[in-house]
């Protein structure tokens, strides 16, 4: 049986600034199991794209293998998208960035396609600081393939049918930090309110953005014996500071202490409730950051919120000195300058 949605759309649809209703943010119905955590994670994909008034054709969407690359088919249905090869993922998208960069870059991959066979790549596009944002689907199993234990996974934890993994796991917020990535956070697909900020201000980053995202996945591995389920999450989390995202209008300004907690009214007549943190995280430090997960990390605590930002963020593109026009809009003779050019660049060579 096939399930499509309903082509009606009602005519008073609220609209963002750019036009959009949040039906042009979705794309086709979900075949992943009920429950999934993948599944909360489009919708707040959708949720901070029409949030942010994106424009859906502007927005590239890609993925590996596994049940997390399935998910670009659920979200942004007049998007572009290209489904790569297992773990190759963050290679057909540094390609596609370098011959048009005025687009967004939106990688979508899961624990096993980026800290299995997907490693080698990962580490590399977050050193050379792509200006991409790269959403971990993290379920701590290999869904797809009836539930073995992931890179992810916690020494100690098991999944349903399972025994207690023996090897120690990876994080890959430490492994995305060290590498040199210019913002990396961590959240809950069951935790909405803290996702959709992360996933916006993610969006609004110059340079390599990682998000990831605990998924529990519900058929294989949401117990209690699994770091990766739901009840286990709800219970171990510590968040950073949180905050909302608030894209540049008309200046919003509040006071309150350290520590505390204040409701702010925004433009469109919504309330965001900011959390002042009491700087004992300095997330603009590469050092503190990972002495700060691996501090959660020894009390059985699973550290949220943004973790890491680089203040002086320089992505590809400005590393390489590219061309200000994106390389598909250079013409002919541009790219073909003739053998007297060629002739004056071999000569600075010898």
């Amino acid at each position: 049986m096939s399930v499509r949605r309903p082509t009606f759309r009602h005519p008073d649809l609220p609209k963002n600034e750019a036009g959009y209703t949040r039906r042009d943010y979705e794309g086709a119905v979900s075949t992943l199991c009920a429950g999934c955590g993948h599944d909360s994670i489009s919708n707040a994909i959708i949720n901070a794209c029409y949030e942010l008034c994106i424009d859906p054709h502007r927005v590239v969407k890609m993925s590996g293998i596994g049940c997390s690359s399935k998910t670009p088919a659920y979200f942004l249905g007049k998007s572009h998208g290209f489904n790569s090869v297992h773990g190759r993922m963050p290679s057909i998208a540094t390609g596609a960035n370098m011959a048009n960069k005025e687009l967004l870059y939106l990688g979508v991959s899961g624990d096993g396609d980026t800290a299995s066979i997907g490693m080698g790549q990962f580490i590399h596009v977050a050193r050379r600081n792509l200006n991409m944002n790269y959403i971990i689907m993290n379920n701590g199993c290999y869904g797809l393939t009836k539930g073995q234990d992931s890179a992810t996974t916690d020494r100690g934890s098991a999944s349903r049918k399972g025994h207690p993994n023996p090897f120690e796991s990876i994080d890959l917020c430490e492994l995305a930090i060290q590498m040199g990535a210019g913002f990396v956070a961590r959240g809950f697909s069951g935790d909405k309110e803290q996702l959709v900020p992360l996933l916006k201000t993610a969006l609004k980053h110059n340079g390599f953005a990682v998000v990831d995202v605990i998924s529990p996945c519900v058929t294989f591995n949401n117990t209690t014996t699994s770091t990766k389920s739901y009840q286990w999450v709800r219970d171990h989390r510590e968040a950073t500071g949180t905050f909302d995202f608030i894209p540049f209008k008309q200046e919003i300004t509040t006071q309150y202490k350290k520590g505390t907690t204040q409701s702010v009214a925004l433009h469109d007549g919504g309330e965001i409730h900011l959390h002042k943190s009491d700087e004992s995280i300095d997330i603009t430090s590469r050092r503190a950051a990972i002495d700060a997960l691996e501090y959660h990390r020894e009390k059985g605590r699973l550290l949220t919120g943004i973790l890491h930002v680089n203040e002086e963020p320089r992505e590809t593109h400005d590393i390489l000195g590219t061309t200000d026009t994106p390389l598909n809009a250079l013409t002919a003779k541009a790219l073909c300058p003739g053998d007297e050019v060629l002739q004056e660049l071999l000569e600075q060579y010898r």
